[in-house]
């Protein structure tokens, strides 16, 4: 058994809308095909013994047991690897159970589909599911709990921490999508225009001088104490000299910490003596040279949050600790303590296990402890120096009791340093009364405030502190998206896409678009190739000068990452026709309109999906949708049309020489094909389809206006920079040259429809395949050809994707030779230059050159560079003739 392919999925994909972070591994049983579950003896007492918990695992079977009940009559082994690797993740504190396993098409391979919480933990649990599969068939040991810690710190590392996952889960309440930047804490909230930022809990909106003021903390004490908060008397120093100094000033107990520490990092509290505050000092120093020395403070340790510069919450915090029974030692304790359900690894649950570190030593050894010491019953053991929950430390809620001229210094504190999201450390016997009568103290400003001791206290009432940060970035009503404009199908994607796109901008939007030709902010390309994948749409999605956006998206990027965003206000599908078939499990049309339909199934409920009505695949899609559905047609006496606005529905029509919405009962003319550049004076009938589509969803756009959509059609003009593969024709002073990105045969017979109605004689065409396409796909070009071309010339020097170029030609070779009305000369110029050569060079007067082209700008590049020597040799003549 082995591993053929892993691939993560992000978005919506094939598999599932509303579960779109999946695993699809591709896996080839090999000889365990032949052996189910039931015929390798002892495997499910094996498997349950490892794994009870799969008890749990329903499966079809529907009820508590199920799966075993499965593996016990026999199952094959995709299947069970897809439960493993989801109780893995389960047991490692990654709560998920989506899955899916289905045959690819070929004997022994499965697709084994499952869903994951963190994506490096996916991908391990994929792999380490297949390992743990084959030690059970072989009976062979197996370390689990290895596994199951890996995938621990493997989620700790690389998901978001708990005060900026709590944002992005109220922010997903609220509708408002997200954006992870990096493998930290830095998150855009919102598209395009919209976008907000957040780092932990710094806001895009957060003062960074106020960050600056906070991560000082001699400035931080300067500024609250000239503004009479009462904050601990305190000096800086850098010397064991300057540091009895300050005791002789400041006088026992003392705090020594950094002056730029954060997280309780370098701090010693409670210092009594001289070589307490000796080591104390070293402490500090390992993280700044300057160190804060300050009285000690009695009382107990509080943090106040504030947010948009209101008092939200406020929490007890006490370190980590143990309390002595009079029998068992601190080490027991520990463990005991580490015992509580509560507690987890990193910050999986509530509390977080206390780890015996040289913070927890020194402060034994303070005291005359070890870890073997045995305290006094009812002794409180402190075992950090601070009260931060990700060292174990707990919190109680004290909200309800802070006094109000409390919560009056904490909002002017924030608006003192300067930040809109900050927690306040205090020390004080409570906070019950104010800090002028109880004689407590402001410690420090925190920027960047943890949350977690809020969102789950330890004792009290949980705060939804994520709320009031989400309510200041995005008042209500805001969702901070931008209208999506998503098109798919097989062919026509990027014309539409790029009309749409003209539209959208010719009525006042910054649109960014994404084409198979390369990504546009503004009309300016940013990115070049073939960029119809989620990468490219959410590079789009995260431009911050985009308020529109329209996104092509092509089969390829949905199977192999999933669409980029889960909602779109209007989706396309053009058509689906025969292409890319055999590739990536898809193996018939109905699976490939499966493929297409997943971007109509992001359609907003309040949004539209347009659908081609002449279409049979597509215009089925539109039974499993959840939206406003629109139609395009050909033909104005389409029934289903008629059908569809006798029913008050909207549609967009070929009718009568123009391009029309049909709304109900009443037809808005938009405008007469001859004045559409795009349509060659209505010879591309393609173009005329393609057209409709992007009228249609423009039009949806109630501010976007017929007057907007007309001025747009005349102003689209086929050309290399706006269309470029797209019907890009080039006039030689003798002949014509043609360049198309048609790739396929519907895509090419559309192009020979278009040509045979252009003059010119012979019509010339240069032909090439795709290696990875069906053999009698590849036929089918030279079929096609051969009916309407004069003269052939194949060249094959790209895409060959594990074929070899003699074997492409020699398929299309059969092609053409199936179909061809008559002898036509067939030549074989294997580079795609050498081809354009041979055709620039031996073309005849009159005669019209078409081109496949499939990687554009090398083919328009070198046509126009012919182009211009053509010119300017024509220019140097008549220059010669004046002066003759």
């Amino acid at each position: 058994m082995k591993i053929v392919e892993i691939k993560v999925l992000r978005g919506p994909n094939y598999w599932s809308i509303r579960r779109p972070k999946l695993i699809q591994m591709k896996l080839d049983l090999e000889e365990l095909e032949k052996r189910p579950t039931n015929k390798i003896e002892g495997f499910r007492n094996r498997l349950e013994k490892l794994f009870p918990s799969l008890v749990e695992h329903r499966c079809s079977v529907g009820t508590r047991g199920g799966f075993f009940e499965r593996v016990e009559e026999g199952t094959w082994m995709g299947h069970v690897i897809e439960h493993i690797a989801l109780e893995l993740q389960t047991v490692a504190g990654m709560d998920t159970g989506f899955g899916r396993t289905r045959g690819t098409g070929k004997e022994g391979e499965y697709f084994v589909v499952f869903s994951y919480m963190e994506e490096d933990a996916g991908v391990y649990a994929a792999k380490a599911s297949v390992r743990i599969a084959l030690a059970l068939a072989d009976d062979t040991p197996y370390n689990l709990e290895e596994d199951i810690q890996q995938l621990r710190e493997i989620r700790e590392d690389t998901r978001l921490g708990p005060s900026t996952g709590c944002i992005v889960d109220e922010a997903m309440k609220r509708g408002i999508p997200f954006i992870r930047l990096n493998r930290h804490s830095l998150v855009q909230l919102g598209y395009g225009i919209h976008q907000k930022r957040i780092r932990a809990t710094i806001a895009g909106t957060t003062s960074s001088i106020g960050v600056d003021i906070a991560c000082d903390k001699e400035e931080t004490k300067n500024l609250l104490e000239a503004a009479e908060i009462p904050v601990p008397k305190g000096v800086i120093i850098r010397t064991e000299e300057g540091l009895k100094e300050a005791i002789d000033k400041i006088k026992y107990p003392l705090v020594l910490k950094p002056i730029d520490g954060n997280h309780g990092k370098g701090a010693t509290t409670n210092i009594n003596d001289w070589d307490h505050g000796v080591k104390a000092l070293e402490a500090a120093q390992q993280y700044s040279k300057s160190v804060i020395c300050e009285r000690f403070i009695q009382g107990v340790d509080f943090r106040l949050l504030v947010i948009n510069y209101k008092f939200i919450c406020a929490a007890l915090r006490t370190p980590a600790a143990v309390k002595g029974d009079g029998e068992h030692s601190i080490q027991w304790l520990i463990d005991q303590t580490n015992k509580d359900p509560r507690r987890g690894f990193g910050h999986e649950k509530v509390l977080t296990q206390i780890k015996v570190d040289s913070f927890t030593m020194k402060m034994l050894e303070d005291k005359g402890f070890t870890l073997e010491t045995v305290p006094a019953k009812n002794e409180l053991v402190l075992l950090k120096p601070t009260a931060n929950l990700s060292t174990g430390g707990t919190s109680t809620d004290v909200t309800d009791e802070v006094h109000p001229v409390n919560i009056f210094l904490a909002e002017r504190i924030a608006k003192i340093i300067g930040l809109d999201i900050c927690g306040i450390d205090i020390m004080a016997p409570d906070l019950r009364t104010s800090l002028f009568e109880n004689g407590g103290a402001v410690l420090e400003v925190n920027a960047a405030p943890g949350f977690r001791m809020h969102i789950e206290p330890s004792e009290g009432l949980p705060r939804n502190v994520a709320e009031p940060v989400i309510d200041m970035l995005f008042p209500k009503g805001s969702n901070g998206r931008i209208p999506i404009i998503a098109i798919t199908g097989t062919n026509g994607k990027t014309t539409t896409a790029r009309l749409t796109a003209h539209i959208c901008k010719s009525a006042g939007y910054k649109v960014g678009f994404t084409t198979s030709d390369g990504v546009y902010i503004q009309n300016q390309m940013m990115m070049q190739g073939d960029c119809t994948g989620p990468l490219s749409s959410q590079f789009v999605l995260k431009d911050p000068t985009v308020d529109f956006a329209v996104l092509e998206c092509a089969r390829g990027g949905i199977l192999k990452s999933g669409l980029a965003f889960s909602n779109c206000d209007i989706a396309v599908v053009t058509n689906v026709t025969a292409d890319h078939l055999g590739l990536g499990g898809i193996d018939s049309l109905e699976q490939m309109a499966k493929v297409k339909s997943v971007v109509l199934e992001t359609v907003f409920k309040h949004g539209f999906a347009i659908l081609n009505a002449d279409d049979d695949l597509v215009y089925a899609m539109r039974e499993e949708l959840d939206c406003n559905i629109a139609f395009f047609s050909m033909d104005e006496q389409n029934p289903r049309i008629k059908k569809h606005c006798e029913d008050g529905g909207i549609a967009a029509v070929y009718e009568n020489g123009h391009v029309s919405i049909l709304k109900g009962s009443w037809k808005i003319r938009i405008e007469k094909v001859t004045e559409i550049p795009l349509t060659f004076g209505g010879k591309a009938v393609h173009n005329i389809m393609n057209t409709l589509p992007a009228i249609l969803s423009s039009y949806l756009f109630r501010n976007i206006k017929v007057e907007d959509i007309r001025l747009a059609l005349q102003t689209f003009i086929p050309s290399p920079v706006q269309t470029p593969g797209r019907l890009n024709l080039f006039h030689f002073r003798h002949f014509n040259f043609l360049v198309d990105f048609a790739h396929n045969p519907a895509g090419l017979q559309l192009l020979c429809d278009f040509v045979s109605k252009l003059d010119g004689s012979p019509k010339v065409g240069i032909i090439s395949g795709t290696g990875d396409r069906r053999d009698d796909d590849i036929r089918e070009l030279g079929r096609i050809s051969a009916r309407n071309f004069d003269e052939i010339i194949i060249r094959q020097d790209k895409n060959l994707r594990g074929r070899s170029a003699d074997e492409i030609v020699g398929l299309l070779i059969e092609g053409i030779n199936e179909t061809k009305p008559k002898e036509i000369p067939l030549t074989i110029i294997h580079k795609e230059r050498d081809a354009i050569i041979h055709a620039y060079k031996n073309a005849g007067p009159g005669s019209l050159i078409t081109i496949m082209c499939d990687v554009v700008p090398d083919a328009l590049d070198f046509i126009k560079k012919l182009k211009e020597e053509e010119d300017q040799t024509a220019s140097t003549i008549s220059m010669d003739h004046r002066f003759d």
